[in-house]
């Protein structure tokens, strides 16, 4: 019987805490960033190791890519950009692997699966949405000041700039709704596709659904971070 739910199962507790599927799946792929981070650091000594080229050139590439948004400031906001890229792309084709998802485990009187992207539950999108807007702020303050920030949203000048000044913290607001329910929206909904043709058409037909998902996933990683990008570049610009 095809599974489908649209929110999170919980598969186990600890000290009463439940653990979902899509939880379980974040834990895995943090413990992964730190072993290959490991393994980087290890390999880094040995000038001829492919690996280590394959991983500089993927982070000279999205580098260059944030820096033509973000220009000298590049530096201070590739970590948290790059954090987001990665762990969104590999969280996204995690639930493409096979088995992710169609193994399942008795919970209660239902059998659910055991692993879920993260980025296929709304929490995860939701959680990721708030620390990018967060951040955007807290850099915002950081870099014009406190009282150019606020007098962005608060300006008491005029009529038209106190009404302009609420549609920016209405604008701030929906990028936390914009940046989670796009991402989650198209990671559940490849998903569901993926799972309705392998169950209706067992042999290959889901294939070129999952190539075409693999490329959803990477365009999803690079629109987040690179929206966050440009939102923290508008955010830290002085203006005049």
């Amino acid at each position: 019987m095809l599974h489908i739910s649209i929110k999170p199962e919980v598969i186990f507790h600890i000290l009463g805490q439940g653990i979902t599927n899509s939880l379980l799946a974040s834990l895995i792929l943090t413990v992964l960033f730190v072993a290959l981070s490991f393994l980087f650091q290890i390999k880094s000594r040995d000038t001829n190791s492919t690996f280590v080229f394959f991983i500089r050139y993927i982070l000279t590439q999205l580098y260059n890519l944030y820096k033509s948004v973000l220009q000298e400031k590049v530096t201070v906001f590739f970590p948290v950009l790059g954090a987001f890229f990665f762990f969104i792309l590999l969280s996204n084709w995690i639930g493409l692997i096979p088995g992710v998802g169609s193994i399942l485990i008795r919970e209660g009187h239902e059998s659910v699966p055991i692993l879920r992207a993260a980025t296929a539950d709304l929490n995860t999108t939701v959680a990721l949405a708030l620390i990018s807007v967060v951040l955007i702020q807290v850099y915002g303050i950081k870099y014009i000041g406190i009282k150019k920030f606020v007098g962005k949203f608060l300006n008491f000048s005029g009529p038209i700039a106190f009404f302009t000044g609420i549609l920016e913290i209405v604008s701030e607001i929906s990028k936390v709704l914009s940046f989670a329910f796009r991402l989650f929206g198209n990671i559940f909904a490849g998903e569901v596709l993926i799972s309705v043709v392998a169950f209706l058409i067992p042999i290959l037909a889901s294939f070129p659904f999952l190539m075409l998902e693999i490329f959803v996933g990477f365009i999803q990683a690079i629109v987040f971070s690179m929206l966050s990008a440009v939102f923290l570049s508008m955010s830290t610009a002085e203006h005049h």
